[in-house]
C-alpha cells in the first residue's frame, strides 16, 4: 500500500503588490531568524523605494473604484477574509511561533483576526453624517469619507493582530492600503496576503511590503500620495514618523506607542488576585507587550504579604521550544532585544535589588525577574524594557501612589487594586493613562473599549467602535435653497 505524504507548503517570502507576488526591485533579501533555534526560517524580499512607489501607485489607482463599491459590497470581501483566517488558523499559529518565539499555547491570533474582519464587514454602516437647516437658506450636510491610500506599519510582537485591526477598518471605510510588516516578523503578513487573491479582491486594494523601517517605513511616512498612516511601535519611531509627516504632506496620523504601565495595590485589595494578575501581566508574551504591568506600587502595610504571594508562582514557567504546547515562556525575539533586556537587568542590579530571576543563560531566554527598591529616577523605572522584568516599590499614601504612577512620559495603561469604590473612582480619574483598570490589569481588554495612549504613548484610539474613525475625514456640504 502506498501512503501519500503531504508536503509542507512553501513559505511565501515575496512582496505583494497589485495582487501579484514579486521579488523586490533590487532583489535584496534579509534573513528571518528563529529566536529559539537561531536558524534561518526564511529569506524574505526587502522592499526598496521603487517598491514603495509601486505599491502606493497601485493603491492610488485602485482607490476610486473601491471607494465607490459601497459598504455592502466591501463587506462581502471582508467576510471572505474572515473565513480564510479561520481555515488557516493552525498554519498561521505555527508560522507566528517560528517567527516570533511566542509559544503556540498562547497564540489565538487567527481567530482574533477572523472576528475583526467579520465585525468590520458590517460596521461601516454605522458611519453617518449630519444635516441641519439652522442657517436660513442653507442646508448643511456632512459626510465621512475615506482618505485614499492608507499606510499601515505594524510591530513584531503580535503582528497578525495588528495586521487585522489596521487593514479591516481601513478597507471597510473605503481606503486602499499599503502595509509594511516588521522585518523581525513578516511571514504571517505574507501568508495572509494570499487571502486577498483567494477572496477576489480587485488589484491594488491591498499591498503588503516586507522591509526595514529606516527605508520602506520612512518612505511611506514621507510619501506625498499617502494621506493617512497608522503605526504601532516604539515612541522613538513614532516621533520620526510624526516629523516625516510634518515635513511632507501633513498626513493624518494614528499611533499606538510605548508604555511603562503602573499597577497600584492598596492595603484593602484582594492581594491574591492582585499578585496573580500583575505577575501574569509581566510574563505575558515574555514581557514583550506595550501594556505590560512593569511597575507595581504596593502599600507599605501589606508589602511583605503581597511580595510573598507575587513570588509564589512567578518563576513557575516552562521555557523551551515555542512549538511545544507545554511551553509557557518563550525567548526574546532576537539578539538585539535580548541584549537590551540584559542591559536593563544590569541597571536594576545596580540601582535596586534583583530578588528573583535574571538572565537564563540559555539562548535568548530571560527568566521572569523581580527588582525591588528601585529609585524613582532609575532608567528601569523611566524607560520601557519590553521584557519580563517588573520593578516593585512601595508607597504610604494615595497621593504618593498617584505621584509615582504618573511620573513618566508614558500613559498607555494603568491599574488600581482596591475594594474601596470611592478610592477606585478617585484613582481612575487621577491616573494619566488611556486605559485604567480597577481590580484587573493587562492583558485585560474588551472589544468595544477605546485603546490608545496619553502623553508619549500615542495619538488616536483603536478598538471596535473607534478604529474606523482613524480612516475617515469629514466633509461639509452647503446647499443654498432658491427663493428663500
Amino acid at each position: 500500500m502506498t501512503i501519500a505524504v503531504q508536503k509542507a507548503e512553501p513559505i511565501e517570502t515575496r512582496l505583494f503588490i497589485n495582487n501579484k507576488f514579486r521579488n523586490s526591485s533590487s532583489s535584496k533579501t534579509f534573513d528571518v531568524i528563529s529566536p529559539y533555534t537561531k536558524e534561518v526560517v526564511a529569506q524574505v524580499q526587502e522592499a526598496d523605494l521603487k517598491d514603495v512607489d509601486d505599491a502606493v501607485a497601485a493603491a492610488n489607482a485602485a482607490f476610486p473604484a473601491w471607494r465607490d463599491l459601497g459598504v455592502e459590497q466591501r463587506g462581502v470581501y471582508l467576510r471572505k477574509i474572515s473565513n480564510l483566517f479561520l481555515e488557516a488558523s493552525d498554519e498561521l499559529g505555527k508560522l507566528e511561533s517560528r517567527c516570533t518565539g511566542r509559544p503556540v499555547s498562547q497564540i489565538m491570533d487567527a481567530t482574533y483576526s477572523a472576528d475583526v474582519f467579520r465585525y468590520f464587514s458590517d460596521h461601516a454602516w454605522s458611519v453617518q453624517g449630519t444635516a441641519s437647516n439652522n442657517t436660513p437658506g442653507i442646508t448643511k450636510l456632512t459626510t465621512e469619507e475615506p482618505y485614499g491610500v492608507a499606510a499601515l506599519i505594524i510591530p513584531w510582537n503580535a503582528p497578525l493582530c495588528s495586521f487585522s485591526m489596521k487593514i479591516a477598518p481601513a478597507l471597510a471605510a473605503g481606503n486602499t492600503v499599503v502595509l509594511k510588516s516588521s522585518e523581525k516578523a513578516p511571514l504571517t503578513s505574507l501568508y495572509a496576503a494570499k487571502f486577498f487573491i483567494e477572496a477576489g479582491f480587485p488589484p491594488g486594494v491591498v499591498n503588503i511590503l516586507s522591509g526595514f523601517g529606516n527605508l520602506s517605513g520612512a518612505a511611506l511616512a514621507a510619501h506625498m500620495s499617502v494621506r493617512c498612516l497608522s503605526f504601532t511601535g516604539s515612541s522613538l519611531t513614532g516621533q520620526k514618523i510624526q516629523a516625516a509627516s510634518a515635513n511632507s504632506n501633513m498626513k493624518n496620523l494614528h499611533m499606538e506607542l510605548g508604555g511603562k504601565s503602573p499597577s497600584v495595590v492598596f492595603e484593602d485589595a484582594d492581594l491574591e488576585s492582585a499578585a496573580q494578575q500583575t505577575q501574569f501581566s509581566i510574563k505575558y508574551l515574555s514581557g514583550q507587550t506595550c501594556f505590560a504591568s512593569s511597575r507595581v506600587y504596593v502599600q507599605e502595610t501589606v508589602a511583605e504579604r503581597f511580595l510573598q504571594l507575587f513570588r509564589e508562582n512567578f518563576a513557575d514557567v516552562k521555557m523551551g521550544d515555542p512549538l511545544d504546547p507545554k511551553t509557557s515562556h518563550g525567548p526574546q525575539i532576537d539578539q538585539a532585544q535580548y541584549t537590551r533586556v540584559k542591559n536593563y537587568l544590569g541597571i536594576g542590579e545596580k540601582d535596586g535589588d534583583l530578588t528573583v530571576g535574571g538572565n537564563a543563560g540559555d539562548g535568548f531566554f530571560i527568566k521572569p525577574t523581580i527588582i525591588e527598591r528601585v529609585p524613582e529616577d532609575s532608567r528601569l523605572i523611566k524607560e520601557e524594557v519590553f521584557g519580563p522584568v517588573v520593578a516593585i516599590n512601595t508607597f504610604k499614601t494615595e497621593e504618593e501612589a498617584i505621584e509615582k504612577a504618573n511620573n513618566t512620559e508614558f500613559g498607555l495603561y494603568a491599574a488600581v487594586f482596591t475594594k474601596d469604590i470611592d478610592r477606585a473612582m478617585r484613582m481612575s480619574r487621577a491616573l494619566e493613562a488611556g486605559t485604567v483598570c480597577v481590580n484587573c490589569t493587562s492583558p485585560t481588554m474588551v472589544k468595544d473599549a477605546a485603546f490608545g495612549g496619553w502623553k508619549m504613548s500615542g495619538i488616536g484610539r483603536e478598538g471596535y467602535l473607534n478604529t474606523i474613525g482613524n480612516f475617515l475625514q469629514t466633509k461639509s456640504i452647503l446647499i443654498k435653497a432658491g427663493n428663500i
